[in-house]
């Protein structure tokens, strides 16, 4: 095939762009490195996809790795992106925590999240930055998941500062669908998916219901559904598709303890110090997508409606401010999101140079009323603040990719971000207007291929965008627990609306052997400056400039059909610079490490085994506080009972870890320790376990 783009039925790591069998897209031809928007049929890749990629960070996940990947919780399926993870430190219907290039992302400040075109991260959240919801996903629909790390992609924007996942639901299903599960920690699933013909299209629809416990004392007891109906024509490069989703949840937290209140027994393992914490969330939308492909040009449009709502409880501090009700609040946030995306490609000829451009622009309006109320036992006491925030932003981009030599090519791009803000908040002090504009170049210079090895230089800036309310308030605003921060009223800064966010890399991909593909990055991220909005106090944390630097590892090998292995190792370090306080990042993993096999060749038989660790991570910025590593194993293993159905085993921690899932550092005050220690508290380590060894056992139809 020679220059053409191959794609398999597995991940090619690093092959951006590089689109599925499952998800029936065609993949666009190479010439010379360089994208001409020519159909080819999608064939098993014998070879390595060196002369595809721009960077050496960046790939694609195609369906039947997601599908041999034993997972805990939905979240954990990005873990297919090497060096990710993801963890949870609350309720199982809260959003994920997710760790990245030696970032606490929280629950996704800095990693944007797509699903089929539509963002999942949520800006100027009631609970934090970027909050990046996926319980809503349905894993069966997925068709597959492209990813990116760094600030070398004109295309990506705001939150990808760290990287980038997109996911896609496929538009139709090879056969309908349907699975009856249970098991430990009073696990339950119900999930049917059916595809027909209809019109000149297919019809896809999906249903789900779903519960969970846990193993905690005070049982989660998380119920969640999830409904898809969607209606496509033709395929991604010539057709359209319209999807409607609807998720709502309920669930109680057992959020993070202190480690004193385990060690004397005041707490179990498994306990929690407020039984009324908890939430209930919803989420409903509308997309579309439209593409057309007519010789070199290519124009892709997609549109999306989601309204959103969230009413969740959190005491991380327990009686530390208020002896007598406790430091329960209630953050809720309810939006409605519209936006939308477009680009349109063009490949030719310039100067006897194969070339191709791509124009772009991202749309988006967020209508937000949010809101930070006091409560016991989740009944309401008082007003800490409440918000209606209106964001609205346009980003506008050009990328050229050019082969100038056999072995030499290029990817430029410019990217402007622009970005408005206006809070009319209950205090008027604490109202205004911002905006924030910042101009990205980005690009990569390739060279190669020789002897199927490739070397990529990459460079770029982008942004990292603020909580709007950290850009017009002015006084502290809290009430009860004012001395969270301060007396109310207490002058605040406001603080810029975007942050500069500027990386490099050098990277190398290689195919030492037939079916296995090797990578190694050399990374440097620095930002301005990481603001953050503390939704639990209603104000913001400044913080110094940061740099992180790393290498990152990746191997993925498919010696035999059926057969796949990959394992990745990313070690980074995290610091701020010009602190008055420490240097070191709280939370940051210094080392993570994934490996897995998957063998689904073995007759009737198939299995999956998946290894994850992230190592120890300060808790505080001088590292005087650490948390010990953690190491999880899960198992997948499947039989099929006939030509229609299956038995599938999943077996979460396997082998039983004693671990964290996380930990934070910082003060509480428990009901049974002295008033004195009322807005003091007691430094402790707080922390969430992971959960103990579990099985799942699912019945599997596919008619």
């Amino acid at each position: 095939m020679g220059g053409y783009l191959r794609a398999g039925r597995f991940r090619t790591e690093g092959a951006v762009f590089v689109l599925s069998m499952a998800l029936c897209l065609p993949t666009q031809a190479i010439a010379g490195g360089v994208q001409t928007l020519e159909t080819v049929e999608i064939v098993d890749s014998k070879d390595s996809l060196v002369g595809a990629a721009d960077t050496a960070t960046e790939g694609t996940v195609l369906k039947e790795q997601l599908e041999s990947r034993p997972i805990y919780r939905v979240g954990e399926l990005l873990e297919n992106m090497p060096g990710l993870i993801v963890t949870q430190h609350s309720g199982e219907g809260k959003a994920n925590q997710y760790y990245l290039r030696g970032f606490n992302l929280d629950h996704g400040t800095d990693i944007a999240i797509t699903v089929d075109d539509m963002p999942v991260n949520m800006r100027t959240h009631g609970h934090g930055q970027g909050y990046s919801d996926l319980n809503f996903l349905i894993p069966e629909l997925l068709g597959g998941m492209q990813y990116r790390k760094g600030t070398y992609y004109a295309e990506e924007g705001d939150f990808a500062t760290a990287g980038a996942v997109h996911m896609s639901y496929v538009d139709r299903l090879d056969k309908d669908l349907m699975e009856v599960g249970g098991g430990s920690f009073g696990y339950g699933r119900g999930f049917a998916a059916q595809s027909l013909p209809l019109g000149r299209g297919t019809l896809l629809t999906a249903a789900e219901i779903y519960h969970l416990d846990g193993p905690w004392t005070h049982p989660d007891d998380y119920r969640k559904v999830n409904g898809v109906v969607r209606y496509s024509e033709g395929t991604d490069a010539n057709g359209w598709s319209a999807t409607a989703m609807a998720y709502a949840g309920r669930w109680n937290a057992s959020n993070q303890a202190p480690e004193r209140a385990i060690a004397d027994g005041q707490l179990s393992y498994w306990g929690t110090e407020d039984p009324s914490d908890g939430g209930f969330t919803e989420r409903y939308s509308l997309s579309g997508k439209f593409g057309r492909t007519d010789g070199n040009s290519r124009l892709k449009v997609s549109a999306y409606l989601i309204a959103s709502r969230l009413e969740l409880y959190n005491n991380f501090t327990f009686f530390l401010y208020d002896p007598v009700h406790g430091d329960q609040f209630h953050q809720h946030d309810g939006r409605l999101i519209a936006g939308g995306k477009a680009s349109y490609s063009l490949a030719g000829r310039i100067a006897g140079r194969d070339t191709e451009t791509t124009v772009g622009t991202d749309l988006r309006n967020d209508d937000i009323h949010l809101g930070l109320y006091q409560t016991w036992n989740r009944q309401y006491l008082s007003t800490d603040r409440a918000d209606d925030v209106t964001e609205r932003s346009i980003g506008l981009y050009v990328e050229n990719r050019t082969q100038w030599f056999d072995k030499l090519r290029t990817v430029a791009g410019l990217r402007e971000d622009m970005i408005w803000g206006a809070d009319h908040a209950d205090n008027f002090r604490n109202g205004g207007t911002s905006a924030g504009y910042k101009l990205s170049p980005k690009g990569s210079l390739v060279l190669g291929p020789w002897a199927a090895t490739e070397l990529y230089l990459s460079a770029g800036m982008g942004i990292h965008s603020n909580d709007v309310r950290a850009t017009t308030t002015t006084v502290e605003p809290t009430t009860t627990a004012s001395l969270v921060q301060g007396p109310a009223g207490q002058p605040l800064n406001r603080f810029p609306l975007l942050e500069r966010a500027s990386g490099e890399e050098v990277g190398i991909r290689t195919a030492p052997l037939p079916h296995l593909q090797t990578s190694l990055a050399l990374f440097r991220l620095m930002i301005a400056s990481e603001q953050v909005f503390a939704g639990d106090a209603g104000d913001t944390e400044p913080s110094a400039k940061s740099v992180r630097q790393g290498v990152e590892f990746s191997n993925f090998y498919t010696p035999f059909p059926g057969v796949i292995i990959d394992a990745d190792a990313a070690v980074t370090q995290a610091r701020f610079h010009g602190s008055d306080d420490g240097k070191y990042i709280a939370g940051s993993p210094r080392l993570v490490l994934g490996a897995g096999l998957a063998l689904n060749d073995l007759g009737d038989w198939s299995a999956g085994i998946q290894y994850r660790m992230f190592g120890p991570r300060p808790l505080t910025d001088d590292n005087s506080i650490r948390s010990p590593a953690t190491s999880i194993v899960n198992v997948r293993v499947g039989y099929k009972l006939s030509g229609q159905l299956a038995l599938r085993l999943d077996i979460d921690n396997l082998l039983d870890a004693k671990a964290q899932d996380i930990s934070y550092a910082y003060a509480s005050r428990l009901k049974t320790e002295p008033l004195s220690l009322v807005g003091t508290g007691v430094e402790d380590v707080h922390v969430h376990p992971a959960e103990p060894l579990g099985f799942r056992l699912s019945l599997i139809g596919r008619f």
